[in-house]
């Protein structure tokens, strides 16, 4: 039952009480004769019917006017939970409730400590983010570049020698059966050329090394472009965030694309970097073979690790996938720099 039916309810039970408490104390204190009362009539209706038509239909009205003014004051109070559910900035009435105000105030007293709680974490991110640049080791970083240097230069290279090789073969036209085992060969190719791609991937450092967000994120998917055979489309607009959090998004987004490149079997990705409403969006969406959400393993380390990742500057983490039709991925990180701050 909703909050104006059970207003109306209760407005309708309270009155036919009332009322039939007045009509007995009226009966039995100023009538001797009750059957006369009985009798009695209001144009052509009788006296105890229109009394119950009267007293029912206040009570309506009473009810639908209680229920439609409370459930306003509700559905405010429902509208801020949400906006702190879903860590937006909870809006100002324009004429606050007085019956309201008490729970106004702890509303926005708990989104004031979500906040400190959310600034506090990418505060202590920044930090660790900054830390591990001054600390991480040269020959670290010369090790793994040397790496994927030596994968680039060897085994991807054969890689694609091969498929090339394949597919002049399949143009031969050679036999039925020997063509669908060299297709099929040919197909393993290309799966080993993204698998080594999504390595390279993650074999390179991970941090923005002095540039933005924004231009780290461009960066990658240029570089995508050239070396990978899939639509990759990205729209990045330019604004300010704690180095903390660029570096965590940054390493959302390479983890996002290696997913994409070694298991979604996609010919498009779209990425979008926006900031609405004080909060940070990354969102990657492709066409690939998605997976079903019911049955997604939850040990599934990519994906824990893409949420561990937000949840540590105070974001949220969603991932939506139909088989068949594609996998989107989505961050929001509330941005709390004030403006004119500057990165230590």
């Amino acid at each position: 039952m909703n909050t104006i039916a059970r207003h109306i309810f209760t407005a309708v039970l309270y009155s036919l009480l009332i009322s039939l408490s007045m009509i007995a104390l009226t009966l039995t204190v100023f009538v001797e004769d009750w059957l006369s009362v009985f009798e009695k009539k209001i144009g052509d209706v009788s006296f105890l019917l229109a009394a119950f038509i009267i007293t029912v239909t206040m009570a309506l009205v009473i009810g639908i006017v209680t229920g439609v003014y409370w459930k306003q004051r509700l559905n405010r109070v429902e509208k801020q939970l949400m906006e702190v559910a879903r860590g937006q900035k909870t809006t100002t009435p324009v004429e606050p409730y007085k019956e309201l105000k008490t729970i106004e105030q702890y509303v926005q007293q708990i989104q004031n400590k979500i906040n400190s709680q959310a600034e506090h974490a990418q505060r202590l991110a920044t930090e660790r983010a900054n830390e591990r640049e001054q600390s991480l080791q040269e020959i670290v970083v010369q090790e793994r570049n040397r790496l994927a240097r030596e994968l680039h230069d060897s085994v991807s290279q054969q890689l694609f020698a091969a498929s090339m090789m394949m597919s002049a073969i399949n143009d031969t036209n050679p036999e039925a059966e020997i063509k669908k085992q060299l297709l099929l060969v040919e197909q393993m190719i290309h799966q080993s050329q993204l698998e080594m791609r999504a390595l390279l991937l993650h074999l390179r450092p991970v941090a923005l090394k002095g540039k933005s967000l924004q231009e780290g994120v461009e960066e990658l998917l240029v570089e995508l472009i050239q070396k990978v055979p899939m639509e990759i489309d990205w729209k990045v607009e330019p604004f300010v965030v704690d180095k903390g959090v660029e570096d965590q998004l940054f390493r959302i987004l390479q983890e996002s694309v290696s997913n994409t490149l070694r298991h979604a079997e996609a010919n498009s990705l779209q990425v979008m970097l926006v900031e609405r409403d004080q909060t940070v969006i990354l969102r990657v969406v492709d066409d690939g073979v998605g997976f079903d959400m019911q049955t997604r393993k939850t040990n599934s380390y990519g994906l824990q690790n893409m949420q561990e990742r937000a949840l540590e500057v105070g974001g949220t983490f969603k991932i939506v996938s139909v088989p068949g039709e594609g996998t989107r991925t989505e961050v929001k990180v509330p941005n709390l720099r004030k403006d004119g701050e500057k990165d230590d």
